[in-house]
């Protein structure tokens, strides 16, 4: 089966790794340059431990009294476009204890086998920097610690193991930490994998297998014949043949759908990260610290924090408040920060959220061979090996992993 997939991130490569794998003849389309998006600058860990979906209940109310701190960990711009509004009318609704143990359900069982996924990618040749060092998911006050634990039944549900930490026990696990952080929940089964080695060993497996991954090249239009799409066309006329499409784009899937006459609300939120090589300190284990919502992931080499999620953003420019408040939460949360070297460049870049906050992945209603895989919010890598079995599974006609109510769940068709 002659197969083009459009996107060239994580989630994108992914699929058309297990595609190449099953025999497809696969293209892959890439606009810029492969995983140079969104899965460049993620919190680079494979996160079950916050598998929990962006919509929870609170979640808008706390962005709208947000609003006027602009160095708030999630913001919600005002200005935004009628469409958007529209998206964040419909995550509201999803913002209530019934929708949000839904889709951590779908989540865990989404996510459930990212471990030996990745273990299987590295045992074919697919080498790339991973740690499992597990993830200190850390808080500062009872409160917050509280709110978080409210969750815990569903991973003890799901089989996942976590620690409850209180007091000196915090920095037993991690003597890194600052006095001020009281408590914290110990995932000793999540890791951390350096996105960027792993999407360019993605790239080299397809190659070895035959794949042709193209860069720099963008999607202008589809041709149709009836309810399938025959070939896409480039943006410099060029039309390329396929028996199916996948579109992996993150952020622009919702563009690309649109040419191809479906509606799937697909948005940004934007979120920062920050490199600094060599690392300023020396931890045991990832952390997020949970009341900044600040993720610090260790490399080989370098430390990552990541963070924030601003809705309403056009664009992948920095901002410098958003940014400094970042590294003030490394500040407080680790006593012998100090003033760091080697601080790079900040990120900036766009997630691709959904309102109900659950991935898109499945078959269009307005063709029989066109299918999706996007919509993973923070969550790109942690779902991106799952979610790729599941689509070649649904395209090839194997019996997926997901029940057919999970599926319907994520399927493109349900909005």
């Amino acid at each position: 089966m002659k197969t083009v997939v459009i996107g060239g991130g994580v989630v994108g490569l992914a699929s058309a790794y297990e595609l190449a794998v099953a025999g497809c003849d696969v293209t892959v389309l890439e606009a810029g340059q492969c995983g140079a998006g969104a899965s460049h600058g993620n919190a680079a860990k494979v996160a079950l431990a916050e598998s929990t979906p962006v919509p929870a209940p609170g979640v808008l109310l706390q962005g709208i009294k947000w609003m006027l701190r602009p160095d708030s960990p999630l913001s919600i711009r005002p200005s935004v476009a009628p469409g958007y509004l529209k998206f964040l009318l419909r995550m509201a609704t999803h913002c209530n204890a019934r929708d949000f143990a839904a889709g951590l359900d779908l989540h865990l069982h989404l996510g459930s086998d990212a471990n030996e996924l990745f273990d299987e990618y590295q045992r074919q040749g697919i080498d790339f920097e991973m740690h499992d060092r597990g993830v200190l998911l850390a808080f500062e006050t009872k409160e917050r610690f509280d709110e978080h634990s409210a969750s815990l039944a569903a991973f003890e549900s799901a089989g996942h193991v976590f620690e409850r930490l209180h007091g000196d026990a915090v920095r037993t696990a991690e003597p890194a930490l600052s006095e001020r952080i009281r408590h914290g929940l110990f995932f000793p089964a999540d890791r951390q994998i350096e996105p960027d080695s792993l999407t360019r060993a993605l790239v080299g497996k397809l190659q070895e297998l035959g794949a042709t991954v193209r860069e720099g090249v963008s999607v202008n239009s589809f041709v149709r014949s009836g309810d399938t799409v025959t070939a896409v066309v480039t943006s410099d006329a060029e039309v390329i043949t396929a028996d199916a499409v996948v579109v992996a784009a993150g952020v622009p899937t919702s563009g690309l759908l649109a040419k191809l006459g479906q509606k799937v609300p697909i948005y940004s939120g934007k979120g920062y990260s920050i490199d600094y090589s060599p690392a300023p300190i020396e931890l045991r284990t990832s952390l997020t610290l949970e009341d900044a919502r600040v993720a610090v992931t260790p490399l080989n080499g370098t430390l990552r924090l990541a963070g924030t999620m601003e809705f309403g953003s056009r664009d992948d420019n920095v901002n410098g408040v958003r940014v400094e408040a970042i590294r003030r939460s490394a500040r407080e949360a680790f006593h012998s920060w100090g003033e760091p070297v080697g601080e790079k460049a900040p990120w900036a870049g766009s997630r691709p959220m959904t309102p109900d906050g659950l991935p898109v992945i499945g078959r269009l209603d307005i063709a029989k061979n066109a299918y999706v895989n996007s919509g993973h919010s923070m969550l790109g890598l942690t779902l991106a090996p799952g979610s790729a079995k599941v689509l070649a599974d649904v395209m090839l006609d194997r019996r997926p992993s997901l029940s057919p109510e999970l599926l319907a769940r994520i399927s493109p068709n349900r909005f």
